[in-house]
């Protein structure tokens, strides 16, 4: 299903060109990260799938894409655990230990990439589309705005959603100095869209969108 779907995309937007000012991220290592993992779950979608169990989905299928093009990626988690210490004994405990071990291993990449994978939810369940926060870093302005407009133009044309700088509450975001973005890719809490982010092809599809706006940047010309 990826294989098919690189070749198609890669001949629907042969010979396009950007219509920013790119970034080279060339040099860099692309770092992926599935949110949440082990005892904590992130968000639960109507149909009872963990949020954590979509993201780590999604990056799995951007890993192998991304390594399609040659440019490895490293995961801050494979699997469905938590990357905290065994001697945290409370959830929030063990939340911010996972999280301290994140920024370690990002930090510890330098020059890096990030990108972080998230759902959302909201108390309404109208709500729905993808929306990408960029971290408070250079050059993770221009990447989120641009992810964002990608996404309109290739899945979503009625999302009218821009992408924002994240808020100071999230701890990852606000303690990682390389360019990063964070992208919700939908509400868990809307029926149809929490249907779309289960299914595999659609996943590819995210994957593939989201990837797409990192390769632009490492390979477009100065």
């Amino acid at each position: 299903m990826i294989l098919i779907m690189l070749f198609l995309w890669t001949a629907r937007h042969q010979g396009e060109a950007p219509c920013f000012q790119p970034m080279r991220f060339a040099q860099r290592t692309l770092i992926l990260d599935a949110g949440h993992g082990g005892e904590d779950g992130g968000a639960i979608s109507l149909t009872g799938t963990p949020e954590s169990q979509i993201n780590l989905a999604i990056v799995l299928k951007m890993r192998d894409i991304c390594g399609f093009w040659g440019i490895p990626a490293v995961l801050t988690r494979a699997g469905d655990y938590s990357l905290k210490d065994s001697s945290a004994d409370t959830i929030v405990k063990m939340k911010r230990s996972d999280l301290e071990h994140r920024v370690e291993l990002i930090e510890a990449s330098k020059p890096a990439a990030l990108i972080s994978i998230h759902q959302n939810i909201f108390s309404t369940p109208k709500a729905w589309g993808t929306q990408v926060f960029y971290a408070p870093t250079g050059g993770s302005e221009q990447w989120g705005v641009f992810t964002q407009s990608l996404m309109a133009d290739a899945l979503q044309p009625e999302n009218t959603r821009r992408s924002k700088q994240i808020t100071e509450d999230i701890f990852l975001m606000n303690h990682i100095t390389c360019p990063a973005i964070l992208v919700e890719c939908g509400f868990l809490s809307n029926g149809e869209e929490a249907r779309l982010l289960e299914q595999d092809e659609y996943q590819c599809q995210l994957a593939l969108v989201i990837a797409d706006s990192y390769l632009t940047y490492s390979f477009a010309s100065e």
